[in-house]
């Protein structure tokens, strides 16, 4: 493989010293660049477009040809997973996405075995495809869902407000619900290191839905499933280091107990301090994050301000890690000058915290 023109991304996750704070957006690649919706109607579907690895790929590398961004990500998404277990997975115009067959009774439970990977070929096709055509320039960045937002999706059958019919199984049956997540980091664990195997340099999970559960609940149905996984994943391959980000949204409160399963960089969404964050895990992982996506609406010196205020909350970087990122994924709104400001601000100010 091709030798990295640019770690500094991999470098700063290992807490290892680098020049500048590295930066990338979660769901970097999508709806707020026109190239990727013209991709996405030649498609013809969003199904359509991830599951044909010369399209996944194209999109994928929209946003580095735009942007000086540190790190591509896999362009997929994390229903894959689910939907190779047999769930059918459809996406509605306007509604996103449902599962035909939701996890609602205890035979389809019963039933339910971890995926044969085959079934997502097309995803380790597709990885393999991008760090041939990233050609070293950056690291690649797979990832999956966590086992409890899978499960969300996978009962509640589609995106929730409330999570009752999760939160209902969780409460009346634990018992089924521990079984779905059992499953779910069996899928998991098999998925990131297939997607390792393909040339992933670095592994992403998305707890997008730890932070409805109830403490205590949290640690019992996603933090412990999120271990599971982590303890049986590639973490070197052929020679390299292949550093785990761990992110949970509304996760801040549990920062120290999520840095304590393993994991390399803990993500933060915008509600939480980088400062408190770092001081509670004591540099023992890197963290990242974590700017407030909103703030790409606010015009080039809100945005650099806000830059700033975040670099600066992390502070002077020393011995510790820090990834700059928003603290969830980019909004489909967002116009693309918006991330020019963001990339240059992060790059130029962030160098006198690695002095």
């Amino acid at each position: 493989m091709t030798q990295l023109k640019n770690d500094v991304f991999l470098r700063a996750l290992l807490r290892q010293p680098v020049p500048y704070t590295p930066v990338w957006m979660m769901r970097q690649a999508g709806r707020y660049l026109p190239e990727y919706n013209q991709t996405r109607a030649q498609a013809g579907s969003f199904m359509g477009l991830a599951q044909n690895p010369e399209y996944a790929c194209e999109v994928t590398l929209q946003p580095l040809r735009r942007f000086a961004l540190d790190a591509a990500i896999l362009f997929s998404d994390i229903l894959t997973v689910p939907d190779a277990m047999g769930l059918g997975l459809q996406f509605v115009a306007g509604e996103g996405p449902r599962f035909e067959r939701p996890l609602r009774d205890e035979s389809a439970i019963a039933a339910l075995q971890p995926p044969d990977m085959d079934r997502l070929r097309y995803v380790f096709d597709a990885v393999s495809l991008i760090r041939r055509e990233l050609d070293g320039d950056v690291p690649l960045i797979g990832f999956s869902g966590s086992p409890w937002t899978l499960a969300c999706y996978m009962v509640e059958g589609q995106g929730s407000s409330d999570y009752r019919q999760i939160k209902t199984l969780l409460y009346q049956r634990p018992d089924l619900l521990h079984r779905i997540l059992d499953i779910n980091a069996q899928a998991v664990q098999a998925y990131l290191n297939a997607q390792i195997r393909a040339g992933a340099q670095a592994v992403m999970v998305f707890d997008s839905w730890g932070g409805v559960l109830a403490d205590g609940l949290f640690q019992q149905f996603s933090l412990h499933y999120t271990r599971q996984v982590l303890n049986g994943l590639l973490r070197e391959y052929e020679g390299q280091r292949i550093p785990v980000i761990v992110f949970t949204k509304g996760g801040g409160q549990w920062v120290q107990e999520i840095a304590d399963v393993g994991c390399d960089a803990v993500g933060l969404d915008w509600t939480a301090r980088l400062a408190t964050a770092r001081r509670v895990v004591e540099d023992r992982v890197a963290l990242q994050g974590n700017l407030d996506p909103m703030t790409l609406f606010g015009g080039d010196a809100a945005i650099r301000a806000e830059v700033r205020r975040v670099l600066a909350d992390f502070g002077a970087v020393g011995a510790g890690g820090h990834v700059f990122n928003l603290g969830h994924g980019i909004s489909q709104f967002t116009p693309p000058e918006a991330v020019l400001s963001l990339v240059d601000e992060v790059h130029t100010a962030s160098r006198a915290y690695h002095a």
